[in-house]
């Protein structure tokens, strides 16, 4: 299988390794197409965003790695940006003047706590138990609808290419349930997203962190969501949202078994500055 995988973050954000790092691996498994997507930089402070001053250097690195290596691989640039209304979004003004070939829209933050601390959703167990009691007044389901609600308000007013690892909210399930999966209204919940995805036409990432880094036993989405994907047509690309180098296409063939098993049998990459059809 010729792999692709555009979702990776380097040294610029909470990744490991140099840019070039990750095409001389990339090139080392023949690899012939690959994104770049460090998490785009927040106005508060957060750990592990790249920070804006970083901003034109990171987009004139790729530039320089692209003329580099032209002829041995095709690089695009792009970044992971939060949605956070009226804070950051796959549309900010700073994001749209870097000219990227594709973003990526995820939703990390849901509201904020009492005291104003952003509430970071894929944070610790006990951060997202808290957010449970101080912001959703006890009721879990609160929590999960207003997960979800973001992003289809992403995209639907923003419009990212990719959108990042749908059911990631779902790693706070282990060791102990916090809420069903596969209760009626948090299907329906995703369902909704899945026809924002169907009518703009946004591609939906098959996310193998999950699975290699031991959160979960599925990749983000599991594998219901991307059978019902299926049903809609949905475009999906295979992406191991790499913070290491070694870690470009890290358990791919356990999502492309899953793709086969639900019914598709072709992924997208990005070629030539395009987004194409490739057999699985």
């Amino acid at each position: 299988m010729n792999w692709s995988n555009y979702h990776g973050h380097s040294h610029y954000c909470d990744g490991k390794g140099e840019l070039e790092d990750y095409v001389k691996a990339a090139l080392e498994i023949g690899m012939k197409t690959m994104g770049f997507s460090t998490h785009a930089p927040l106005p508060f402070k957060c750990l592990w965003t790249m920070n804006k001053e970083d901003l034109p250097t990171y987009r004139a690195e790729i530039t320089r790695l692209q003329e580099k290596y032209k002829g041995q691989i095709q690089l695009y640039a792009s970044l992971e940006v939060d949605y956070i209304p009226e804070v950051m979004s796959p549309n900010h003004k700073i994001i749209k003047q870097l000219n990227l070939d594709y973003t990526i829209g995820s939703v990390h933050f849901i509201d904020n706590f009492p005291d104003g601390t952003p509430f970071e959703a894929d944070g610790s167990r006990q951060i997202f138990v808290d957010a449970i009691d101080q912001i959703f007044s006890g009721d879990e389901k609160k929590l999960v609808r207003r997960y979800y609600a973001l992003m289809r308000e992403m995209l639907t007013d923003t419009n990212p290419t990719i959108l990042g690892h749908l059911d990631k909210i779902k790693i706070h399930n282990s060791p102990e349930m916090l809420f069903d999966e596969n209760a009626p209204w948090y299907r329906d919940e995703v369902m909704q997203v899945l026809e924002i995805l169907a009518d703009r036409n946004i591609i939906m990432e098959i996310n193998t962190r999950g699975i290699y880094k031991k959160k979960c036993d599925a990749t983000y989405p599991s594998a219901w969501i991307v059978k019902e994907a299926k049903k809609k047509n949905i475009r999906v690309t295979i992406n191991s949202d790499a913070h290491h180098p070694r870690e470009i296409t890290v358990c791919f063939d356990i999502a492309a078994d899953m793709l086969r098993e639900v019914g598709y049998r072709e992924t997208f990459r990005l070629w030539n500055g395009d987004w194409e059809a490739i057999a699985l």
